[in-house]
């Protein structure tokens, strides 16, 4: 059991242990990582079928209990996550055979990018506040080296602006870490959970909570503190940033929902305010931003600041329609995203470039392509009957149950925004013909290349289509998921044992 809530950090650690000496050889060092995806998915597909039958699981590292030692926690979110990022690991992964260079390759690529992947799944599994310090750390070490790999000027420039406001990040979380310390003596989650209701100093509670936000809002890249994710994101390789914009931001939300619904006293109604006020500004600002632009990737990157508003609006909301919307929202969201983001290289490859007004005719020259674009982009405007349809659905309905007129009313216009630019890149990419009158046919890239680019593309565009056609099974296991946020007594038990009870009977 502890090998196997172990194995979505250690798999990947190991396999960039082993593509590291392998570098040199680029196809070589390509099929070690893919490899290594697929056993991760497999562990993670393990892990969801685990708590599926036995409910929150999780082990004590080195047989210390709880809360003294290092523990690793599955419930049904942190396993959803867990699962969705191995998919995305092994779709990257696959895309990036055709689109990373043999420089990158020999640099590191795979190994940071298998890093990343370690980091990202160690901080859905860990059940400590310290732990997932460590892990945001590991993810931001290897992101940085992804985002300046090559040493272009681009890069270097957008990696400055990333690392700056992240490191910020990491002082405010730091800060938090200690204060809460200092309050409770413990920094475990689930003892968290109970040493907070039993301190008498809401003044440093919501101070506490304030730094939260902050923290995890930046690497969540939520208003007002997104703006390097724009400046960054369009930088390096599309394969770099596929998985950037399909993760990163998702593990800053994930740690959004985890320590409001987890650590913090629900009575904090201020807090969820200015989560709300956050989330709506969030899906205004990116909204209009992505609207201003007229290249491809940065659309995209806009787009991910506004799509993360309708994340946090689940939590702000805080009922558990909401927070199932925001579960669903997010599988939807990673899946489309990365996929946009896939299909804007494979575009580049065709087209020679990512500007609107010089770039089009992939429909004529690629009618599958354009199929798997439309899939994508209008399920993440909310084009019924995709996937994004079901998820706005859920938090438009959980906003009109509060009769919270004016959030619903907010999603709407972002929802038709959206819709807006996702028809503009449609109009000028693959619609109207190329400029230039020149536009390659997928067919024409050498068959090895074209298998590479178009299978991770499709099978996110089959998954995409799937959670829209036949939504009821994963809204089913999204109110799951929702009502175990809200009652955490499984998650207590599953961490604290008998103590569990005994606590919870005293608070």
């Amino acid at each position: 059991m502890s090998w196997l809530l172990a194995l979505p950090f250690l798999l990947p650690i190991a396999t960039a242990l082993a593509t590291f000496p392998a570098r040199g050889r680029g196809s070589l060092c390509g099929i070690i990582s893919v490899l290594g995806c697929v056993l991760m998915l497999g562990v993670a597909i393990s892990i969801v079928a685990l708590v599926e039958i036995s409910g929150p699981t999780a082990v004590q590292m080195g047989e210390w209990t709880a809360p003294f030692g290092i523990t690793l926690v599955a419930d049904r979110l942190s396993a959803i996550m867990l699962l969705i990022s191995a998919l995305v690991g092994l779709c990257v992964s696959l895309y990036s055979l055709s689109d990373i260079d043999d420089c990158r390759i020999k640099l590191g690529f795979h190994s940071f990018f298998q890093l990343l992947l370690a980091g990202v799944c160690g901080s859905f599994i860990t059940g400590d506040l310290f732990n997932l310090y460590v892990w945001f750390e590991v993810m931001l070490i290897a992101s940085f080296a992804l985002l300046v790999l090559g040493g272009d000027r681009i890069q270097l420039d957008g990696g400055v602006k990333y690392v700056a406001l992240n490191l910020v990040s990491t002082l405010l979380m730091l800060t938090s870490i200690g204060m809460i310390y200092g309050l409770t003596g413990t920094l475990n989650m689930a003892q968290l959970h109970i040493s907070l209701a039993s301190v008498d100093n809401p003044v440093a509670i919501s101070a506490l909570a304030v730094l939260f936000i902050c923290a995890f809002g930046i690497k969540a890249a939520i208003f007002p503190l997104f703006f390097w994710l724009p400046a960054s994101y369009h930088a390096p390789p599309v394969a770099v940033t596929a998985v950037f914009a399909g993760l990163l931001t998702k593990v800053g939300v994930y740690a959004l929902i985890r320590t409001f619904t987890l650590i913090f006293p629900t009575d904090l109604g201020f807090t969820h305010n200015i989560l709300l006020g956050a989330a709506l500004l969030t899906m205004l600002t990116g909204v209009l931003g992505a609207a201003a632009q007229y290249e491809f990737r940065k659309i995209l990157a806009f787009h991910i600041i506004s799509q993360i508003g309708f994340l946090v609006l689940g939590l702000a909301l805080n009922s558990p329609l909401a927070l199932a919307g925001s579960v669903f929202y997010m599988v939807h969201n990673i899946v489309a995203k990365t996929n946009l983001f896939l299909i804007s290289g494979t575009a580049q490859r065709l087209t020679g470039g990512y500007e609107l007004n010089e770039i089009g005719g992939i429909y004529k020259a690629s009618p599958l392509l354009s199929i798997f674009f439309f899939i994508a982009a209008f399920s993440l405007a909310g084009f019924p009957p995709l996937s994004g349809f079901w998820a706005k659905l859920l938090l438009l309905k959980a906003s009109l149950d509060q009769a919270a007129y004016l959030v619903a009313a907010v999603a709407l216009i972002t929802g038709a925004l959206t819709l807006f630019s996702m028809s503009k890149i449609w109009a000028e990419v693959f619609w109207k013909g190329h400029p230039k009158g020149y536009c390659s046919s997928l067919y024409a890239l050498p068959r090895k290349e074209r298998f590479q680019r178009l299978l991770p593309v499709a099978l996110l565009a089959l998954i995409t289509l799937g959670l829209g056609l036949v939504p009821e099974p994963f809204i089913d296991y999204s109110l799951d998921a929702a009502s175990e946020l809200l009652e955490p007594k499984g998650y207590l038990d599953a961490v604290l044992g008998s103590e569990s009870a005994q606590y919870t009977g005293n608070h």
